[in-house]
């Protein structure tokens, strides 16, 4: 039996269009309800959420059973931390804070087994690996890793075109918030220079062959990173709209 058919990873390098959700509340239950809704994918966020790995295996069942794909935000890229959650079964990873080629291809080492990377052996006793069912694991879980990276400071969007070139990286998803606190702009996220610095972005990952992603908010918002060629969209954050629809629920009527 070999690893299971990644058809996130799929479905990006065809350049179709998935719409997603983050996932910031813990527990299975707010992941098996957004899972049921008819996202594309969810994200697990061990970078702003908790990094517990116990819960994100809890959540990774949970969106199994949905059919929706499940995206795991590591919150550093460490090889060890990348090494756990490749090993509770997660075939997709967001990687925070990628600054240059060569953290990126460290990044796709840290998520290949040996010889094209060095990914510690283990996954047969783990739940990527059926615990031991899944007999070809090894041999065949490269080729299924969907590896996805942060550009989110002035750096990154510097060498933006030598990130994209790297083997193995399949994405490039840029942190508006990030990078806009970077450049000056962390109490002004509207400020034209930033999305400025945002399309000429996804214009470069495109040329370079690989899905741009971002994370948006609102209809209007969508539709203008759709134009611009946006494939792997975060649409908004389980814990935002939970307080923005009991707060309107809060108020009198």
């Amino acid at each position: 039996m070999a690893a299971p058919h990644n058809t996130l990873k799929a479905a990006l390098a065809e350049g179709r269009v998935q719409r997603g959700l983050w996932l910031n509340l813990p527990g299975p239950v707010p992941a098996e309800i957004a899972g049921a809704a008819g996202f594309d994918w969810c994200l697990i966020d061990g970078e702003h959420g908790p990094w517990d790995p116990t819960g994100i295996r809890d959540q990774l069942i949970a969106l199994a059973a949905t059919g929706t794909q499940a995206v795991v935000r590591v919150p550093v890229a460490e090889d060890w931390i990348i090494k756990q959650a490749l090993d509770l079964g997660a075939q997709t990873l967001l990687i925070p804070m990628i600054n240059s080629a060569e953290e990126a291809r460290a990044v796709v080492r840290a998520c290949r087994y040996p010889p094209q990377g060095v990914r510690g052996m283990g996954a047969m006793v783990a739940r990527a690996g059926g615990y031991g069912a899944t007999e070809r694991y090894a041999a065949t879980a490269n080729d299924q890793i969907c590896i996805l990276v942060q550009a989110e400071s002035r750096a990154a969007m510097d060498d933006l075109a030598e990130i994209t070139a790297v083997d193995g990286v399949d994405g490039v998803f840029i942190g508006p918030a990030d990078l806009g606190a970077d450049m000056g702009y962390r109490d002004d996220l509207a400020n034209p220079d930033l999305w400025t610095a945002v399309g000429a972005g996804i214009e470069t990952i495109r040329a370079g062959g690989k899905a741009p992603g971002i994370i948006v908010s609102g209809a209007e918002a969508e539709a203008k990173m759709l134009e611009l060629g946006v494939t792997f969209l975060g649409c908004g954050s389980d814990a935002s709209l939970l307080h923005k629809a009991l707060s309107a629920l809060a108020r009198p009527c």
